[in-house]
């Protein structure tokens, strides 16, 4: 018997995939609504896919229909998509809304949106409670726009009840911008060291999105307003994650420790550094949801390496991965860079 009907925005992006694949091995009838309407091979050949652009006036509405039980999405921002979705709450029994942790900030007001300054960089408690201060609403960043939504959403009340989830660093099949990238094309280039600043000691908790999809089929079955984090049960520190990618192509590099910052130039610098532990705090969702992650971080690494390898074949990782230009520049591989900052430190050892 179906737990009913569970619509999918952005069904084909990352964590669409799996969280599709979840809900229907959980028993619920799925439309998948993506941009392109396509589908994933594997899903289930009942799984419904409708081509949506939600910016369209009156797009989201018209496809909707009568209804559903369950409306999961994972591309809404800012106050627009909030009232887009608030507009609809007689149609939708319940929503389960991706926001991200990028929206914390710490006691001195610092957040992911000031850490480009050295002294800009925030230090959140270990771990991370759902109770820590947010940015301030607005439509100028990522993390403003991501808590002017939470925030317009938790206001419609009982109209529509919304799990918010919390992702920390996501990754997976499908990323268009996998931060794995970095240690697995150094990797496969035959690069014998690698250069990390802050000691390799960085955190930035990751979460793949097949624990996502399982906190969104946990919240699809316990409707109510609530702010949830979502990460991995490990928070592995960036000398571990490269040690880990290595194990998994049967390469072995020797790190190289940078006791502080990444030079001018990004020798050091990765898509997890950080001076300062960003770690979620997950007791929430498990006492709430009965939350159990379905998988960690070195259990799932093989499938991911093995992803972004394969995107690389016969393609640049510029073509392959433009999101990773947009986000970290093509500096991120500056072999030249690196290997001048190695031949000093090797003449002053």
């Amino acid at each position: 018997m179906s737990k009913g009907h569970a619509w999918v925005l952005g069904a084909t992006g990352q964590i669409g995939r799996a969280a599709v694949g979840s809900l229907v091995e959980d028993g619920w009838e799925v439309t998948a609504a993506s941009r392109g309407g396509g589908g994933d091979g594997s899903w289930d050949a009942g799984v419904r896919t409708v081509a949506l652009d939600r910016d369209e006036d009156g797009a989201l509405a018209a496809a909707l229909g009568d209804g559903c039980d369950v409306l999961v999405d994972m591309v809404a921002y800012g106050e627009q998509h909030a009232r887009q979705l608030t507009a609809l709450a007689d149609r939708i029994g319940s929503a389960v809304v991706v926001s991200s942790g990028a929206v914390y900030e710490d006691e001195s007001g610092r957040s992911f949106d000031t850490q480009g300054d050295p002294d800009g960089a925030p230090r959140y408690p270990v771990p991370i409670p759902e109770s820590q201060a947010t940015v301030a609403p607005g439509g100028a960043t990522y993390a403003t726009r991501k808590i002017r939504l939470e925030r317009d959403l938790l206001a419609a009340g009982d109209a529509l009840p919304v799990t918010l989830l919390r992702a920390g660093a996501v990754h997976g099949p499908h990323c268009r911008s996998p931060r794995e990238l970095y240690f697995v094309k150094r990797a496969l280039d035959g690069r014998t060291r690698r250069v990390l600043a802050y000691g390799g000691t960085s955190r930035f908790h990751p979460v793949h999105s097949a624990n996502v999809a399982e906190l969104i089929r946990l919240s699809a079955l316990r409707p109510g307003s609530r702010v949830l984090n979502a990460a991995d049960p490990q928070a592995p520190t960036v000398a571990e994650i490269g040690e880990a990618v290595d194990a998994v192509l049967g390469r072995s590099a020797r790190t190289v420790l940078m006791p502080g910052a990444a030079t001018p130039e990004g020798v050091g610098d990765t898509p997890w550094s950080t001076p300062h532990p960003v770690v979620y705090d997950m007791s929430a969702a498990e006492r709430e949801l009965g939350y159990r992650a379905v998988t960690g971080y070195a259990d799932s690494l093989p499938e991911t390496v093995e992803w972004i390898a394969g995107q690389l074949t016969d393609r640049d990782w510029t073509d392959a991965y433009p999101a990773m230009v947009r986000a970290y520049g093509t500096g991120l591989f500056d072999y030249a860079a690196e290997d001048a900052w190695l031949e000093r430190y090797d003449r002053e050892a």
